[in-house]
């Protein structure tokens, strides 16, 4: 069986890895270089182009035929450009299409998201679990949909993009010009708006997170209650779609405690259509690894 290439583009690194497929769990070669974003689209590729050289001069392995690699952003479908992707200048080209003329092979692609998603369902936390939903709550909110080990993309590439769902039309604006979405609501920027508004001071999450613990200020806690009172709403909509046997909760904002608690639980399940909530509601085990594992797993 061919090794598994991967490639996982982010705002700051690019990072590539290869996989043997009979020990997953133990990379063949792992490099990465900084995507120096500021200097346009041309050089991210050419970044991009450097990284798949090295991790195969490294390796000492020619260039497989298929490369997996994570995006920010998503390939619409039906245009095959690059849409919704933080690093602006991403927008609107064809990344595809650009890199698999400058690398001479085939690219499966799929954004961040659904690479942690697929990694933590395949290798991780959800391993095992037939339907997961693997959620990034950090800077952003994003989600992930894997079925019996597959990516769920849907129609115009958005599937499991929970983030955008509104919550609260007269809530806070989103960085996309709509109101009270749940990134909006309980992103780590929304939580330390929330938290700054309410009571006058600006403090970091990890901080207002501590003040909470310590039940020394209400405000802190206030924000808190706000992040699982939105998350269980938010969460209970994908439910009851979705209904996945197992939900894990990436980025900054899922290692807080609260989202794991008895009391969340039972929000959750006062906001589904069923008596009780049964998923498994898991931290995720592959750390800063998700996302290029992911990326590798995208051509098994």
């Amino acid at each position: 069986m061919e090794h598994l290439w991967g490639i996982d583009l982010g705002g700051t690194k690019i990072e590539g890895v290869i996989l043997d497929p009979a020990a997953l769990d133990h990379p063949i070669c792992r490099l990465r270089v900084s995507t120096e974003s500021a200097k346009g689209y041309d050089h991210i590729c050419a970044q991009i182009a450097k990284l798949v050289k090295m991790i195969s001069s490294e390796s000492g392995l020619p260039l497989p035929k298929r490369i997996g690699m994570g995006t920010p952003g998503v390939i619409d479908p039906h245009t095959g450009k690059l849409k919704n992707s933080n690093t602006q200048c991403l927008n609107g080209q064809r990344l595809q299409d650009d890199l698999e003329s400058d690398l001479g092979v085939k690219l499966a692609m799929a954004n961040d998201a659904n690479c942690f998603a697929l990694a933590e369902a395949t290798l991780g936390a959800a391993r095992g679990f037939s339907t997961v939903f693997g959620v990034i709550l950090g800077t952003g909110v994003g989600g992930g949909i894997v079925v019996d080990g597959h990516v769920l993309n849907g129609c115009h590439g958005i599937a499991g993009e929970w983030g955008q769902i509104v919550l609260d039309p007269k809530g806070p604006l989103s960085t996309y010009g709509t109101r009270g979405t749940v990134e909006a609501l309980i992103s780590g920027p929304g939580l330390e708006r929330f938290y700054a508004e309410q009571s006058g001071h600006v403090r970091k999450l990890k901080d207002i997170v501590e003040r909470a613990r310590t039940h020394r200020d209400p405000v802190a806690q206030a924000t808190i209650d706000r992040l699982t009172d939105a998350f269980a709403k938010a969460i209970g909509l994908i439910i009851d779609v979705l209904d996945p046997h197992a939900i894990v909760l990436g980025g900054g904002v899922g290692n807080i405690e609260a989202l794991y608690t008895d009391a969340t639980r039972e929000k959750i399940t006062a906001a589904i259509f069923n008596p009780t909530f049964e998923a498994a509601l898991l931290k995720p085990t592959l750390g800063d690894s998700a996302g290029v594992f992911g990326a590798a797993m995208l051509i098994r």
